[in-house]
């Protein structure tokens, strides 16, 4: 009777576990997972706090006002100056039926501002309500798609008039799939750099090396050559360009130390 309750306890307990490893190892059938993440290039900002209050996606063929799809309605605020150097934030994350889409759209709230020496300055966002993004991607069954939103902050805030700054986004929008990143060491770190690279002929990518450990990464860059000039804001120093640099898409391209010369 002992073995005769063993063996049957022991049956059931196999018919649980392959249950619940069946329903974890598999994904909705016609469904694909797509995931947003938002980094940023620095400004002259002690911060610069974004309210999203929706992101969404547009299904290829429907109509303007029609075939958008909620990935996040949760209203959530990010310092952009805080997704810097490699580091993001994820924004959407949610399983999409598969088929083609063309564009993102973010809803940003009221809420926002800006820091300046200690003091918050609300930002107007009167033209970035309902922004779209142009961006056409498949979602295939069983895979995820990774998308990186870079907020340039420096170039989307206009300063105004009597301490009003309005918001004018410029976002790029790169499949990590078909990008990769730069990265290295700026030494003597205590003197902080930027350093900037360009896609294309308009389109530039910056960051500010680490003043701590003088780290730095360029990221979300399609794959490519690019020449990466550094700019140390120490007058004491010279400004250097290192040419050439192969970015492989989804592969860290290393430059390792990168000493500064001394001026004369």
């Amino acid at each position: 009777m002992i073995t005769k309750n063993l063996f049957r306890a022991l049956s059931l307990l196999s018919l649980i576990l392959i249950a619940g490893c069946s329903s974890s190892s598999t994904s909705p059938s016609g469904q694909g997972e797509i995931r947003l993440m938002l980094v940023d290039s620095p400004a002259d900002y002690d911060e610069v706090n974004i309210v999203v209050s929706k992101i969404e996606v547009h299904a290829a063929g429907s109509g303007t006002n029609s075939g958008w799809i909620t990935l996040s309605d949760t209203t959530a605020t990010y310092d952009l100056l805080k997704l810097t150097n490699g580091a993001n934030s994820i924004i959407g994350d949610r399983m999409l039926p598969v088929g083609k889409y063309t564009q993102i759209r973010l809803s940003i709230g009221t809420g926002s501002n800006v820091v300046i020496d200690g003091a918050s300055y609300a930002l107007d966002v009167s033209s970035a309500t309902g922004l779209k993004l142009n961006h056409n991607f498949d979602i295939e069954e069983g895979k995820l798609y990774l998308l990186t939103l870079d907020f340039d902050a420096a170039r989307s805030i206009k300063p105004t008039n009597d301490d009003h700054y309005r918001l004018h986004p410029v976002i790029r929008v790169v499949a990590n799939v078909v990008s990769g990143s730069i990265f290295g060491i700026i030494s003597p770190a205590s003197v902080r750099a930027a350093i900037t690279t360009t896609i294309g002929d308009v389109d530039t990518v910056s960051t500010v090396s680490n003043i701590t450990n003088g780290s730095f990464k360029l990221v979300a860059l399609p794959e490519g050559i690019y020449d990466v000039t550094i700019e140390p804001e120490d007058d004491g120093y010279l400004s250097t360009t290192i040419m050439s640099i192969q970015v492989v898409a989804q592969q860290d391209a290393d430059l390792g130390t990168v000493t500064l010369t001394e001026k004369p």
